[in-house]
């Protein structure tokens, strides 16, 4: 039987929900964007007709009283990801809530309990997890190809630092790189190891710029058997977006680790005493991925790939990064 499709609602109207995840949802095969909201209705509208949204709204709030939406994607600034994520909840509307979850994990804690409660299915947009690349990458590390993982190395770093009213750049709403792009090698590497660091020490830029944000942090995550993630993250530096996980008998490159381009370089690269091969990966669209996720599990009662409470304990290793970076200690998790 053909699945009814999950009738999705957007609030907000930030780029990300624009350029990405809206489009993901309307080439998803469970989902279609039926409406947006902004805070004001001449933007809904425009944002509406250039992606062909049915309905517009001109308050968050109305759209959470349309009976037809079934779900919201949130892509507002992160200070507001808690109110939003359990208004919505509480108007029975399963939620897609953009990353990083929260301001902390005591909020992220919340907002699950909130969920839960009303019954919804409740997911952060980690978009990346969601392509099979990452499964490839785990059945290779459990295959023993590259031997016993030793270490793994992640960077996110990207340069806006011109556009000074960038939300990113707001120490309040939640601003700075470790919330923004340093979320991606953290989840990874939990992810792959499949288990929780024990500690963290990092070391940040904070610049008074930029309200006193971190702009670049560069950090260490202490995992079990001695094997650590290194990553650094950024948003006043050149461009990377990589991942690597090294291994007593070889490794795994990730050139493009969390974004894809839907072509080539969205391959793997494996590295042995055998030599070096390229495996290539479907060329899939990452959002819609994650858009048929939900949708399997609202419609058919699926266990969500990454359930909610993933999201916390990230909360958790991001609080542990700010903390150190902020008092310029390890901190034991």
């Amino acid at each position: 039987m053909v699945m009814e499709k999950i009738r999705w609602g957007i609030i907000g109207s930030a780029n990300i929900a624009k350029g990405s995840v809206i489009p993901g949802i309307q080439q998803s095969e469970t989902g279609e964007v039926v409406a947006i909201a902004s805070r004001g209705l001449e933007k809904a509208k425009e944002t509406a007709e250039q992606l062909n949204i049915s309905k517009a709204y001109g308050s968050y709030e109305e759209l959470l009283q349309d009976p037809e939406i079934e779900a919201v994607y949130i892509p507002l600034p992160n200070h507001l990801h808690k109110e939003w994520t359990i208004r919505a909840a509480e108007a029975g509307k399963h939620v897609l809530c953009e990353k990083p979850l929260a301001l902390n994990a005591d909020e992220a804690e919340e907002m699950v309990a909130a969920c839960e409660k009303a019954g919804v299915v409740f997911a952060e947009a980690f978009m990346y997890r969601y392509h099979p690349r990452y499964k490839l990458i785990n059945e290779l590390i459990d295959s023993g190809e590259i031997g016993d993982i030793r270490g793994i190395h992640g960077t996110f770093t990207f340069n806006n630092a011109k556009d000074s009213g960038n939300v990113r750049y707001k120490k309040e709403w939640g601003g700075g790189s470790l919330y923004d792009v340093g979320v991606y090698p953290i989840s990874a590497a939990r992810m792959i190891l499949n288990e929780e660091p024990k500690a963290a020490t990092v070391h940040a830029f904070f610049s008074e710029k930029h309200d006193d944000v971190d702009m670049m942090a560069s950090g260490i995550l202490e995992f079990d058997k001695g094997v650590a993630l290194t990553f650094d993250c950024g948003m006043w530096a050149a461009f990377r977006n990589e991942l690597e996980i090294l291994g007593t008998n070889g490794r795994i490159e990730v050139p493009s680790a969390f974004i894809t381009h839907q072509n080539e370089q969205d391959h793997i690269i494996v590295h042995t005493n055998d030599g070096k091969r390229e495996l290539e990966v479907p060329y899939l669209n990452q959002y819609a991925l994650q858009a048929d996720a939900m949708g399997r599990s609202i419609r058919n009662g699926e266990p969500l790939p990454f359930p909610s409470q993933d999201a916390v304990l990230n909360m958790k290793v991001i609080d542990a990064c700010l903390t150190s970076a902020r008092e310029r200690r390890r901190v034991e998790l």
